[in-house]
């Protein structure tokens, strides 16, 4: 009852302000400061947190390339936009992308990006430290650690963090058990965790958190990343389940009709949800924790065949530092306050999975091109191509995994076989890496589709399934190296 009359007050000190004069206050600013000081009352908080001692500093990473996948680098160009308004300055935030899209002939909107449909550019600004053949997994582990001599092209700039300083790294891509991809190679999770153990034990940063945007992004960390060492990371699915696009044609809400004819998707779903929910609050008031749960329920409350499980990892002491600390706050989201929770949710998303995303793409170049024309057969070519590659795919590995298992059954075991989440995805990351190496030098590459069988490579390695045995059945399998 208390509460209810003193609300009524602040109500009516609202409506009965008189006209803005010379003497008063203009009424939109006591409405506001109202706004605020009820909002404070109902939540027990008169207060911000103190501005984060120490630097800020961002890495953000996209690691695929071509404009199929133009959504990976809209999330990471709208993460930069998300910074850049939270007060982070460019001398602090290193863009890894292969900066494909922007320019891309197939591009609707030349030399503009977007993440959301009715979205603003937000490729404008982005720094280009390390595109291109610059964009490499050396490079990147470089400018983690700091390591300028160690940085092959680019910018040269560098993760060049001390000891009281908050990091942010935010990666997406394709990803599959144990590495995710890059734009000239694969991310193994092992490799991660070593560079992170040296910047830990190098005392380069006070606290540090990761968001990952990738199927089985989970792998990356699970059984891996210690919780004392003061890095809190998210993923945007567990260890064994796909990751998802969204903003895609036939979608709602769908991209801007003149992205029909290209049939990307602008966005992730682990991703847009936390650049959203970035974009609109008070960073100062968010906690990572209170982050975690709107994006784990905005990403898991759709249809029960497209979903994944956003997970936590790491030291979850962490969980109840603001958002502020790492990547700012945008001050135009001031006046947002609790209050507005009133107000709809945001929407749910319409998904697809990151395999069948590229699918998507070439299958409506093939649908949109006009009958009869030379797009149209270009686009059909195309999209035999891919899917043509699919299917070569699932004939070797399944092959593969019959010659050196004995059957097909002991095949689909062994790639359905998961480990609980305190273990990591792989005891033997050598024996791992030279099986994923032996099968691309003899039936090519592995293709982003092809990460969905990367659980069996891995599982053969724990079975004690050795190099050689695995030539010989790539061989077998494979009678010529796929372009």
């Amino acid at each position: 009852m208390k509460h209810y009359n003193i609300l009524v007050i602040l109500l009516f000190i609202i409506l009965s302000t008189p006209p803005f004069t010379e003497s008063h206050h203009p009424p939109k600013l006591i409405h506001t400061t109202l706004l605020k000081e009820t909002d404070q009352f109902i939540n027990g908080s008169n207060c911000k947190p103190e501005p984060a001692k120490g630097t800020r500093w961002a890495v953000l990473i996209a690691g695929s390339t071509r404009f199929e996948n133009y959504r990976h680098q809209a999330d990471v160009c709208h993460a930069y936009q998300i910074l850049k308004k939270g007060g982070l300055k460019d001398e602090n935030i290193i863009v890894f992308m292969y900066d494909d899209i922007a320019f891309n002939v197939e591009n609707p909107r030349p030399g503009v990006i977007i993440n959301q449909p009715g979205g603003e550019d937000v490729y404008e600004g982005v720094p280009k430290d390390y595109t291109q053949s610059a964009a490499t997994v050396a490079n990147l582990f470089a400018a983690i650690l700091g390591n300028r001599t160690a940085v092959q092209g680019g910018s040269g700039k560098v993760l060049d963090s001390g000891p009281d300083d908050h990091v942010f790294i935010y990666y997406a891509d394709h990803g599959a058990t144990g590495f995710v991809g890059m734009p000239n190679g694969f991310l193994y999770a092992k490799d991660l965790i070593d560079v992170l153990k040296k910047k830990h034990e190098a005392k380069a940063y006070k606290s540090m958190v990761f968001y990952m945007e990738a199927c089985e992004s989970g792998s990356m960390f699970q059984g891996l990343l210690p919780n004392n060492w003061n890095i809190y990371a998210t993923t945007a699915s567990n260890a064994e389940e796909s990751s998802y696009a969204t903003y895609c044609p036939d979608d709602f809400p769908a991209p801007p009709v003149e992205f029909a004819d290209s049939g990307v998707c602008l966005g992730d779903t682990y991703s847009v949800a936390w650049l959203e929910d970035s974009q609109m609050h008070d960073l100062r008031k968010e906690t990572l924790e209170k982050q975690y749960e709107r994006i784990r329920r905005r990403v898991f409350t759709q249809s029960l065949d497209y979903n994944s499980h956003v997970i936590q990892h790491g030291d979850m002491k962490l969980r109840k530092e603001s958002l502020f600390t790492y990547i700012g706050t945008n001050p135009e989201n001031d006046n947002y306050t609790s209050m507005a929770n009133f107000m709809p949710l945001l929407g749910r998303f319409s998904s697809v999975t990151q395999y069948d995303a590229e699918l998507l793409h070439f299958w409506f170049k093939f649908r949109r091109a006009p009958e009869g024309s030379a797009k149209k057969l270009e686009a059909q070519k195309e999209l035999h191509g891919k899917i043509s590659q699919r299917m070569h795919t699932d004939h070797s590995m399944k092959m593969i995994g019959k010659l050196v298992l004995g059957s097909e059954n002991a095949t689909m075991t062994l790639l359905k076989t998961t480990r609980s989440s305190d273990q990591p995805v792989v005891d033997d990351w050598y024996c791992y890496k030279m099986l994923v190496r032996t099968y691309e030098e003899h039936c090519g590459s592995l293709s982003r589709y092809g990460f969905k069988y990367t659980r069996l490579l891995a599982n053969m390695c724990n079975a004690g399934i050795k190099r050689e045995q695995m030539a010989m059945a790539s061989a077998q399998a494979c009678d010529k190296k796929e372009p």
